[in-house]
């Protein structure tokens, strides 16, 4: 996978005046941002560095990809990858398939995907739904979980996780209790992102904070705020929240208290 700008931004050196050679100065906090970035990374994806670029228009599936998370990262809809690759089954793509991710030349889809992401994100406002089969149910020793935040609940049919609506500052909590993975800002598309870990390969996902609360390595309880509400890196206030089991998402719905 190509690294984001974001973590690529971390591993930039200042460059050297042609005219008079100085050594940089020595910034102790680079390495910590740099191993954070590549921790928040790897928490979220597996990725590999060494296979050729794509061409523009076109991307290469990396492992733990899905069809949904690409479709967001690009800012499409999933009926518009299925079109453009000719795609029998949505939930079967393969580690390193090439996939069409630009409208074809001299077709209309372009602006058929803008008016497709405008209802999904109108269908992000209307009650919350149990996901389809796009993201497996949990196995039976899943931690139980609490509700992160309050507010009224979402689903959308491109992204696994769950939008919970509320008011920029709102507390947001630990779902259940364990460890920071990461904190911070570094993962494109996330904004100020917490990851926690549970234990048994479980992983919570707390996107688009205003603020963050806990730091990398710190023990948190569940119930415990870690962060406020907030927008960054999101065109509304809400917390993206997610669960991943193995690194691959699984129906949060199913593991939430009904409310």
């Amino acid at each position: 996978m190509g690294t984001p700008k974001s973590v690529a931004a971390c591993m930039t050196m200042p460059c050297l005046p042609a005219a008079r050679f100085r050594f940089p100065t020595f910034d102790p906090l680079r390495p910590r941002r740099l191993a954070s970035c590549l921790l928040a990374l790897a928490l979220l994806t597996a990725c590999g560095s060494s296979k050729p670029p794509v061409a523009a228009g076109y991307h290469r599936v990396e492992k733990g990809e899905t069809l949904y998370s690409i479709a967001r990262r690009y800012d499409r809809s999933v009926a518009d990858l299925v079109r453009w690759n000719r795609l029998s089954n949505p939930n079967q793509i393969e580690v390193s398939q090439v996939l069409r991710v630009a409208p074809p030349a001299g077709t209309s889809s372009a602006s058929a995907s803008k008016s497709s992401s405008s209802k999904t994100r109108a269908a992000a406002a209307q009650p919350a739904a149990r996901p389809a089969a796009r993201t497996p149910p949990p196995p039976a020793q899943a931690p139980k979980l609490a509700w992160p935040a309050d507010g009224r609940s979402s689903t959308r049919s491109d992204r696994p996780g769950i939008t919970i609506s509320g008011a920029a500052g709102a507390p947001v909590r630990a779902a259940a209790g364990g460890r920071v993975q990461y904190a911070g800002n570094g993962l494109r598309g996330y904004g100020n992102l917490v990851i926690i870990g549970h234990g048994g390969n479980y992983l919570t996902i707390y996107a688009h904070n205003r603020r963050l609360l806990v730091s990398q390595g710190q023990q948190v309880r569940q119930g415990q705020q870690i962060a406020e509400m907030g927008n960054t890196d999101s065109a509304q206030v809400g917390l993206y929240f997610e669960v991943r089991y193995n690194g691959k998402p699984v129906d949060a719905l199913r593991m939430l208290p009904k409310r």
